[in-house]
């Protein structure tokens, strides 16, 4: 499993504002503050997840997760397979299974699965670990 700290992709959400709060950010857009909505956003954003630091943080190593961009790979899977050994597995960002994985593998060497961000893996994949994923 390769462990990665930068972001590779970003995830698409969608968020419900009012029009007083979607007026405010428009008018600030209007006045050159932001070059749109998304850039205010992922500002805003940005600025309480440095705000919250700290916190973060903390919690990271109280609930001793890994952070950034983590890929299971086929080989480091089968070896793990091979050794007997199973992972337990908690990602804050993204968590990513190689596309040759097969579900069996996977079953036999993923006994939990925690992401806090987004999982990419094949519907069978999925599937395949349903019951442990948390």
């Amino acid at each position: 499993m390769a462990k990665r700290e930068k972001t590779a992709e970003s995830e698409k959400i969608t968020i419900n504002l009012g029009p007083v709060d979607l007026g405010r950010i428009d008018l600030l857009v209007q006045e050159g503050f932001f070059s749109n909505r998304t850039d205010f956003i992922r500002t805003a954003i940005r600025t309480q997840l440095a705000a919250q630091a700290g916190e973060i943080d903390r919690s990271v190593a109280r609930h001793r997760l890994e952070v950034g961009l983590y890929d299971f790979l086929r080989a480091d899977l089968e070896e793990l397979r091979d050794k007997g050994e199973v992972l337990h597995v908690r990602v804050v960002g993204l968590a990513r299974f190689a596309p040759d994985i097969d579900p069996d593998l996977a079953r036999q060497t993923i006994a939990s699965l925690t992401v806090l961000g987004a999982l990419q893996a094949s519907p069978a994949l999925k599937s395949a670990l349903a019951d442990r994923i948390k």
